[in-house]
């Protein structure tokens, strides 16, 4: 009895939260023009409580998207711009030295830096050091930084959205794969429409500044990240996710010989809960209470394209990991059809 009236109040969540979605992409959209597909993305990551990466030259609205988001989420925000001489304590905050004036004593004090808060976005992250970047992605992981022998938490809800620059890579320093790892999605931020750069250009040039409603804030956030978790998922789509997952493996007995010819390395298991997590939350977002196959296909190349390895002859013949990954949506498509006919 408990747990049916447990699903019919979470199946209402799922109701509330795609309405909130709407009224918060109606708020983005009165400062982002265009950019649905990385919107969408944006929220999946959100209430997946995944970080991504974006990717895309300068000048598409990457920073201006996700301060956008903050302000209408109510969330605290912090952008750090990444360079070759960022220390680790710049990003996690540095123990002074002081002394109290009555007692005389000398102590340290935690000054907390610019990770502690809801969303932070590490602009080109690969323009700091290794050891900048691994002092970032240890946070992202452990939810906590730990100076002078002392472990701070960083209070939920908490994102990382990096950015890289695809053109300029003179004194960078490429993030490697096993950071890659770390991102449950790379999103790829394109040139806009004619259209929407016509809109851009009216709407940005001139006086108009338009007012932003606060519709959520950090608790209540948490609380649909918690829903999202719970959402159930059938066993023939978390099926098809592991599936998809293992079919980039090139020693996986799954694998295709034209699948095996263009990849180095496959995913870890990492890729397949992060395709389940993607599948759950953009089906809550969208009114429905469990994923379907097609939530996992939608997602699939954002989560798998930054993890799959290309080898030499996949590089040098010009092959891209979408068009691989595709390909192996479309056989994992093909065979169940089969398998259904027969």
């Amino acid at each position: 009895m408990e747990n049916n009236q447990s699903n019919e109040q979470d199946r209402e969540k799922v109701q509330e939260l795609s309405r909130i979605k709407d009224e918060v992409v109606s708020e983005i959209g009165k400062v982002i023009i265009g950019q649905e597909k990385v919107v969408e993305l944006l929220l999946i990551s959100l209430m997946s409580s995944g970080h991504s990466l974006f990717v895309g030259v300068p000048g598409l609205a990457k920073t201006l998207l996700v301060s956008t988001l903050s302000d209408v989420l109510s969330l605290k925000f912090n952008r750090v711009q990444f360079t070759p001489d960022l220390m680790p304590s710049d990003i996690t905050g540095s123990e002074v030295l002081e002394k109290d004036d009555i007692s005389d004593k000398r102590f340290f004090r935690f000054i907390h830096g610019p990770i502690f808060c809801n969303i932070l976005l590490a602009d080109e992250i690969n323009r700091a050091s290794p050891k900048t970047q691994a002092a970032l992605l240890q946070a992202m992981q452990e939810k906590k930084v730990t100076v002078g022998g002392e472990t701070y938490t960083i209070a939920p809800p908490f994102l990382v959205f990096a950015t890289q620059n695809p053109i300029e890579q003179e004194g960078t320093y490429p993030l490697p794969e096993a950071e890659l790892d770390r991102f449950m999605f790379q999103i790829d931020v394109t040139y806009p429409s004619y259209d929407e750069e016509l809109e851009i250009v009216k709407t940005t040039t001139g006086t108009y500044k338009p007012e932003l409603k606060k519709i959520l804030d950090s608790a209540k956030i948490s609380e649909f990240q918690n829903l999202v978790h719970r959402v159930p998922v059938s066993d023939h789509v978390a099926s098809y996710a592991v599936k998809v997952a293992r079919a980039t493996r090139p020693d996986d007995p799954s694998t295709s010989e034209s699948i095996k010819n263009g990849l180095a390395w496959g995913v870890g298991p990492r890729a397949s809960q992060y395709l389940i997590f993607g599948s759950k939350a953009r089906a809550v977002l969208n009114g429905r209470y469990t994923p379907t196959i097609e939530d996992v296909r939608a997602i699939a190349p954002s989560v798998l394209k930054h993890r799959v390895v290309l080898n030499f002859r996949a590089e040098a013949e010009g092959i891209k990991p979408e068009e691989i990954i595709q390909e192996i949506l479309d056989g994992i498509h093909h065979q169940d059809s089969d398998r259904a006919q027969a």
